[in-house]
């Protein structure tokens, strides 16, 4: 099974134009648990759950505008692919790519 822990960077094609937002994914005691990072507040993420390939996720925005969001994307590796949803507009795409970590700097003796 694929693992969803990391900081992702995502690209959202909406009505109101491109946005950008950053996801960052634990999991705690089995539970997967994340908080997103964007337009100016970090907003915790709600029911997260990943089925296979399949991640989920509900967040409450209100910048730019006051929104309740559902996502629904496909995890393949270090990239997402899938859909946000605002309450009755339109899905928007989504993708998203996994930031790579860096390995710490080793220092020779």
């Amino acid at each position: 099974m694929q693992s969803a822990e990391g900081t992702w960077d995502l690209t959202m094609s909406t009505p109101i134009g491109r946005m950008k937002a950053v996801i960052e994914l634990r999991s705690r005691d089995g539970v997967l648990t994340g908080t997103a990072h964007g337009t100016g507040e970090d907003v915790p993420l709600t029911e997260v759950v990943l089925d296979g390939d399949r991640l989920t996720w509900k967040q409450a925005i209100t910048k730019p505008l006051r929104l309740n969001l559902a996502f629904d994307v496909r995890l393949d590796g270090d990239t997402l692919t899938g859909t946000s949803k605002a309450g009755r507009l339109p899905s928007s795409k989504l993708t998203g790519e996994r930031r790579r970590v860096r390995p710490e700097s080793v220092n020779e003796v």
